[in-house]
């Protein structure tokens, strides 16, 4: 039974793989740009929840990182030609570089202190890329403009093309791949359960042997960069940078994005991403005089019927369909 139903789970994976494929070619390449931006938050969301779902360590200050992977992108291909595709683990790593450092301080901080602390980083970083002393490697106020990679080869399907648009989308959907297997390979083994330990009782843990200074450390600087991938990518597929482009707002949309999917869930991260990026057009679709009433109104709405984002639904549901097939009674 249990080879049959992993079987089921393969096939219908194969079957989401083709169709996140096949899906650039159903649309134009506007809304093409948006589904790449949605796996773009998705890294940065699944990066965040790395730090604050997993390991109980609150940042409002996601979008420095995200602002640093982007604009260590778009220095490098800009002034050092770097082809796009190397510009990414170069954006992590720097940002990693930057999580550890932050993540030292952080040990002597924990709840509100250290969200108020990655806060005013979050604050600081538009306009230290904004100072006179490094406004040549940074554009200072008006950014970078970058140029839109073209794609690789021709190619058609269902008379589309193979546009810029749809190439990134491509490119993207293969780095978040690796990138969310990745987490699922460092959260399900012995780091995982040490940050986990770490979350739900740091004494125990310390108990039992487990480096804390080191594993909360860990997890900012892989937190940090996951989310500095994201954000080279961002710089990529929108092809433009300027500090004004990653503001505090940026930080709050990410954690509201790792709520609404779900804390300590990897899928989650998509639908993350999917809030973050079509329902603030929703909303001011639906009035366009008060688009953040709209917003905080769904937002309202979401948390009180899926209190534990989206995948915690998705559990409760799954477990009453499992409780009713084997005639057990389910957990409410």
């Amino acid at each position: 039974m249990r080879a049959l139903r992993g079987k089921w789970v393969w096939l219908w994976a194969l079957l989401l793989l083709l169709g996140l494929l096949v899906l650039p070619f159903l649309f134009k390449n506007y809304r093409v740009f948006q589904f790449t931006l949605v796996l773009v938050y998705a890294i940065a969301i699944l990066g965040l929840n790395i730090l604050t779902g997993f390991n109980g360590q609150i940042s409002l200050g996601h979008g420095a990182f995200y602002a640093f992977g982007a604009y260590t992108a778009a220095v490098l291909m800009d002034k050092f030609s770097v082809p796009y595709w190397l510009t990414l683990p170069a954006a992590g790593a720097v940002c990693f570089g930057f999580g550890l450092l932050l993540g030292f301080p952080a040990l002597r901080l924990a709840g509100h202190y250290l969200a108020l602390a990655t806060f005013a980083l979050a604050l600081a970083v538009p306009q230290l890329l904004k100072y006179k002393q490094i406004a040549s490697w940074t554009g200072g106020v008006q950014g970078i403009v970058l140029t839109k990679p073209d794609a690789p080869f021709a190619f058609n399907l269902f008379g589309q093309p193979l546009s810029a648009d749809r190439w990134l989308y491509l490119f993207t959907l293969a780095v978040a791949a690796l990138m969310f297997l990745l987490a699922w390979n460092l959260l399900h083994g012995r780091i995982g359960r040490a940050l986990v330990a770490i979350r739900d009782h740091p004494i125990a843990a310390t108990a039992m042997g487990i480096n804390l200074p080191m594993f909360k450390s860990l997890a900012f600087g892989v937190s940090a960069g996951f989310t500095g991938v994201a954000g080279a990518l961002a710089a990529i597929a929108i092809s433009y940078v300027s500090p004004d482009s990653f503001t505090v707002q940026l930080s709050i949309f990410l954690l509201v994005g790792l709520v609404v999917g779900g804390l300590a869930s990897i899928p989650g991260a998509i639908f993350g991403g999917l809030f973050i990026q079509f329902v603030p057009n929703i909303a001011s679709d639906v009035s366009k005089s008060a688009p953040a009433a709209i917003y905080g109104v769904l937002l309202i709405a979401l948390m009180y019927l899926m209190p534990t984002g989206v995948m915690g639904m998705v559990r409760r549901v799954w477990v009453r369909l499992r409780a009713g097939s084997t005639g057990l009674p389910g957990q409410p």
